[in-house]
């Protein structure tokens, strides 16, 4: 298969792209840079066969990622050794296909993208490569509607009837939604039926409109406790767009992803799913899993992305971008006074929440094929990104994350004293 010329030059765009010199470099490095990439240019366009040519700029690239290796303290050079010796040993097993990035106090320590984004296209995963997010789409909604609570607009003591008065349910609050308190049934299970309907795209209103009309018994009474619902987050979307007057993907595209760079971030309305850069979701024979009405629903899931956009969103969390640090407070909080040793904030879970070094905020997903995690720690700004487009479990493996980075701290203060 031969390399078509437009592709050519996006690759070529790309590795330009990461060979830009920085002004305080001497006018020989620049000349030995363009150098470089006019002889990879010629081979690229001399070379017939594709899987050829993309192993070379895979070699290619990889030579200018160590650069950003050297940048790395000697610490954070062992931390990234170990890390890509693990998920590189995850890989080889057959035990991981996604990308992964651990970044602390706004450095990316480690970045790495392995397996497949689409078998259909014959294409690998990059660090491009969007992947269906799950309910970690979840810390994106609740930042959303926090969003509006800072700006006076949506009240979360508030009840639901007060946006919406032919809602069903009473005695329901805002505040109910977000730390999934409000015994709603869950749509995904009430609605069964409606879901497998030949070429039917639930959306948002549609649900709203089977709740008005079916209105399914509750699940519990409001805020008796904790019950994870997938309807509390499409609820949470539906007054995002009455509040805001937008729709809940322009106002997501507008409000956060395009002021904060996420280029690689979208709605499933927002994208073409069999497009480049779209992961597709596998089972773990690598067999396509079939979407069906509930994937069209937002808030709840349905956001795709790439852990360095989530990385970007992380880094506007801590800097205080987003919402402030008394809003994020409330996010982080423990609502559900049931639980002991682990809990629900504001859209993010939460774990170690009464040790102010080890408290993590974090949120899990899966979905058709689709496994995320995104976690971070408070104390030291730390931000861990697992997406993967394959049913595995090696997406929840953080904890092995956390010893790599924690062990290799102790280790590398011993050394730094010596």
């Amino acid at each position: 298969m031969k390399f078509e010329l437009k592709n050519i030059k996006k690759l070529c765009a790309s590795v330009s792209l990461r060979l830009r010199v920085k002004n305080t470099l001497s006018e020989a490095k620049r000349q030995k840079h363009t150098i470089l990439l006019s002889i990879f240019v010629v081979t690229c366009l001399s070379c017939g066969n594709s899987n050829s040519s993309l192993h070379d700029l895979q070699k290619f690239t990889a030579a200018h990622k160590q650069k950003k290796y050297h940048q790395l303290s000697k610490s954070q050079q062992i931390i990234s050794d170990k890390l890509d010796n693990l998920f590189t040993h995850l890989y080889k097993t057959r035990t991981f296909n996604g990308s992964v990035l651990v970044a602390k106090g706004g450095k990316i320590i480690f970045q790495k993208s392995l397996g497949i984004e689409s078998k259909e296209r014959n294409a690998p995963l990059t660090d491009s490569s969007m992947f269906q997010l799950a309910s970690v789409s979840k810390v994106i909604t609740a930042t959303a509607a926090l969003m509006l609570y800072e700006r006076g607009t949506l009240d979360l003591e508030k009840e639901l009837n007060v946006y919406l008065p032919d809602f069903p349910y009473e005695n329901i609050r805002v505040k109910d939604l977000l730390c999934h308190r409000s015994g709603l049934p869950n749509y995904i299970y009430a609605f069964n039926d409606e879901l497998y309907r030949q070429d039917f795209k639930m959306s948002n209103v549609d649900m709203y409109n089977f709740l008005v009309e079916k209105r399914p018994y509750p699940y519990l009474r409001p805020n008796r406790r904790f019950n994870y619902c997938n309807t509390n987050y499409a609820m949470l979307a539906l007054l995002i767009e009455k509040i805001s007057g937008k729709n809940f993907s322009q106002f997501v595209k507008e409000e956060i992803f395009e002021p904060l760079g996420m280029k690689h971030s979208a709605t499933i309305h927002d994208i073409d799913l069999n497009g480049a850069n779209i992961t597709q979701p596998y089972d773990l024979r690598w067999k396509t899993v079939d979407f069906d009405a509930s994937d069209y629903v937002l808030g709840d899931k349905s956001i795709y992305s790439t852990p360095y956009d989530l990385f970007l969103f992380s880094e506007a969390l801590y800097q205080n971008k987003l919402i402030k640090p008394e809003t994020q407070h409330l996010a982080y909080t423990p609502h559900n006074r049931e639980w002991k040793s682990k809990n629900y904030g504001y859209g993010w879970r939460m774990i170690n929440f009464r040790d102010t070094v080890k408290k993590e905020v974090y949120h899990n997903g899966w979905w058709h094929g689709y496994r995320s995690s995104f976690h971070r720690r408070l104390k030291d700004t730390l931000t861990v990104v697992l997406l993967s487009n394959q049913l595995n479990h090696a997406a929840y493996q953080t904890n092995k994350i956390y010893q790599i980075i924690d062990n290799t701290n102790v280790l590398a203060e011993v050394e730094d004293e010596d």
